[in-house]
C-alpha cells in the first residue's frame, strides 16, 4: 500500500496547465526527487501535497495517522526562543513524558499506590526506546552536521538570516523524524560539506521524502526514484538522477521518431486527398479524410529553449579593480577579522566559507548597501560594478517583469523586453504576471535580465545558481566564461565554478 496516492491531478496557474490528470505514487522508504525547469509547477505541487493549494481537479490521499514533516523557511516561530531551546521541541512529547515519569515517584511516596510502579515501567521504556537519554548527542549531531554549531545555539531566532532560519528548521525536522519528509530546495542554503553531510543522513532515512532540486549531484546520492514535471506531465522514474536522464533522453528521441513519422504520413494523406478528391478515386479521398479527423495527432515536440546570457561588457583598463585594506563588515560590530585582499583586472576570484559567516555582508558592504564598520576598500576609477543580490525582495511585487524592466529601462519598448526576457528563459506567459508569484528560478531569471541590460566590468554575484533549473546554471557559466572583467562570486556550488575560478578566498581561514 502507498503512503501517498495523486491520482488525475490537474492545476492551473493563470492561463498555464501545470499537471493535466497527472498521478503517481510515493511508496514506504522510496526516496523521490522532483526536477522540472523552473516554473513548471515544483513548489507548487509540494504546496498542493500538505494541502495549502486546493488543485482544480484530482485527489490527494496519504496514508491515515502518517506524520509529515514539511521545510517551510515561513513557517511561524517565538522569535526569542534561542536555536537550541527550538531544536529541543522536536522532542517535546518525550519531555512531557519523562514529567509524566517524574510525577509517578512523589505520588506514590505520598499516596502508596505501589500499583503505578508498571505505569512508570512502562513511560521508562518508552523513553529508552526513543532515545531520550540521548537527545543531547542527537541534537549535536544535526548540529554539527547542517553547520549550526557556527551560529551559535544559544542564539535567539530573531537574530537569524533567512539561510540561517531554513537550516535551524531543516534541522528540527531531521530530529523529528517524520514517516515522510517534504523538502523544497533543501541545499539553497547549505555549504558543501554540510549538503554532503544532509545527502549521507538523507540516504540512511528510513522514512519516505520528497525533494525538490536543482542540485543534481545531491539528487544522484539521495534518490531511489524521480519524479519529472514537463508540458502538464508529471512521470515517475525508478532509479538515480542519472538513470532518469538516460530513460527521458531515450523517451525523447523515440517521441521525436514518432512525431516525425506521423508528420509524413499526415503530408503523404494530404497530398493524395488533393489530387484525388475531385477524380474517379473520390471516395478513396474522403474515406482518407476522415481517417485524419479521427487520428490522435502528437503535439510538436517543444522541448524548451534553453537560455542565452551575454554581459554588456565596457572596458577595464584598471591593472588593479580591487584593493581591500583591513575591512571590517558586519551590523554595528564586526563579523569577521580585518580583511586584506585585491581584484586584479580580468581576474575571477570565488569568495567561499560556511554558510553565516558573512560573506553577503562582505559584498552588500562592497556595493555600498552597507556602511563598512572600519578600514576601507577601493575600485579603479574605470569600474562599473554589475551586482546580483540572492535575496528575492523587490519594492513592488505586484509589478510584472515587463514593468520591473521597463522601470529600469525606459527607453525599451514591450516587445524588446520580451525578447530580453525569454533570451534569459522567461516564458512568455510568465513576463505578464505579478512578480511575487513567480517561482524562485523565475524571478531569479529577471534579476539575470536587468543584470544583463546594465553595462558593467566587474561582476559582484551573490548565489546567482539558487532556484536554477540546469539549462539555465549552464547558460550562466558559459556567460561568466566569456566575460573578459573581473568577477568577484559567492557560491556555496563548487561545481559550478570550479573550472573557470582564478583563485578563491576563504573566510574560514581569516577567521582561524
Amino acid at each position: 500500500m502507498s503512503l501517498l496516492e495523486v491520482r488525475n491531478l490537474t492545476h492551473s496557474f493563470i492561463d498555464k496547465i501545470l499537471y493535466d490528470e497527472a498521478s503517481f505514487d510515493l511508496y514506504k522508504g522510496e526516496h523521490m526527487g522532483i526536477v522540472g525547469q523552473n516554473g513548471a509547477g515544483k513548489s507548487t505541487l509540494i504546496k498542493i501535497l500538505m494541502g495549502e493549494i486546493i488543485p482544480d481537479k484530482g485527489m490527494i490521499k496519504w496514508q491515515r495517522d502518517i506524520r509529515i514533516g514539511h521545510l517551510d523557511q515561513y513557517v511561524e516561530i517565538n522569535g526569542t526562543s534561542t536555536i537550541i531551546a527550538y531544536l529541543k521541541t522536536a522532542f517535546a512529547h518525550l519531555f512531557e513524558l519523562e514529567k509524566k515519569l517524574n510525577d509517578i515517584y512523589p505520588e506514590m511516596a505520598i499516596t502508596g499506590n505501589y500499583d503505578l510502579m508498571d505505569q512508570a515501567a512502562n513511560f521508562q521504556e518508552k523513553l529508552e526506546a526513543s532515545e531520550f537519554y540521548s537527545i543531547e548527542s542527537l541534537i549535536d549531531k544535526v548540529v554539527y552536521g547542517l553547520g549550526i554549531h557556527a551560529i551559535g545555539i544559544e542564539r535567539p531566532i530573531q537574530e537569524l538570516s533567512g539561510g540561517q532560519r531554513a537550516k535551524v528548521i531543516l534541522g528540527k525536522l531531521l530530529l523529528e523524524k517524520p514517516h515522510v519528509l517534504l523538502l523544497d530546495e533543501p541545499t539553497n542554503f547549505l555549504d558543501k560539506e554540510h549538503v554532503d553531510w544532509l545527502a549521507s543522513y538523507l540516504t540512511g532515512f528510513d522514512g519516505a521524502y520528497i525533494v525538490v532540486s536543482h542540485d543534481f549531484d545531491f539528487l544522484e546520492k539521495i534518490s531511489s526514484c524521480i519524479c519529472d514535471i514537463e508540458f502538464g506531465t508529471i512521470k515517475k522514474y525508478t532509479g538515480k538522477y542519472s538513470d532518469f536522464l538516460r530513460q527521458k533522453e531515450h523517451l525523447r528521441a523515440d517521441y521525436i521518431r514518432q512525431y516525425d513519422a506521423q508528420q509524413k504520413k499526415i503530408e503523404k494523406t494530404e497530398e493524395y486527398i488533393r489530387r484525388n478528391i475531385a477524380g474517379v478515386n473520390s471516395k478513396m479521398a474522403q474515406g482518407r479524410r476522415k481517417q485524419l479527423e479521427r487520428m490522435e495527432r502528437l503535439a510538436p515536440p517543444t522541448f524548451t529553449t534553453k537560455p542565452t546570457f551575454i554581459f554588456q561588457e565596457i572596458p577595464l583598463s584598471a591593472q588593479m579593480a580591487l584593493k581591500v585594506h583591513d575591512l571590517e563588515v558586519g551590523y554595528g560590530e564586526p563579523l569577521l577579522p580585518k580583511l586584506n585582499f585585491s581584484v586584479l583586472g580580468g581576474e575571477k576570484l570565488v569568495i567561499t566559507g560556511f554558510n553565516g559567516i558573512g560573506k553577503s555582508t562582505l559584498l552588500k558592504t562592497l556595493v555600498h548597501r552597507i556602511s563598512a564598520v572600519a578600514g576601507s576598500f577601493r575600485f579603479s576609477e574605470s569600474v562599473k560594478i554589475g551586482y546580483f543580490e540572492q535575496d528575492l525582495i523587490w519594492k513592488d511585487d505586484t509589478k510584472t517583469p515587463i514593468q520591473i524592466i521597463s522601470d529600469f529601462h525606459p527607453k525599451l519598448g514591450v516587445k524588446e523586453i520580451r525578447t530580453r526576457l525569454a533570451q534569459c528563459g522567461v516564458k512568455n506567459t510568465h513576463t505578464s504576471q505579478a512578480i511575487g508569484t513567480l517561482s524562485g528560478g523565475e524571478q531569479s531569471k529577471v534579476k539575470l535580465c536587468l543584470l544583463l541590460l546594465s553595462p558593467c566590468n566587474f561582476l559582484i554575484l551573490d548565489e546567482p545558481t539558487n532556484h536554477l533549473d540546469a539549462e539555465t546554471k549552464e547558460a550562466l557559466q558559459n556567460a561568466i566564461v566569456q566575460f573578459k572583467g573581473s568577477v568577484l562570486l559567492v557560491s556555496h556550488e563548487e561545481k559550478f565554478y570550479q573550472k573557470w575560478a582564478d583563485r578563491s578566498l576563504n573566510i574560514e581561514d581569516v577567521v582561524k
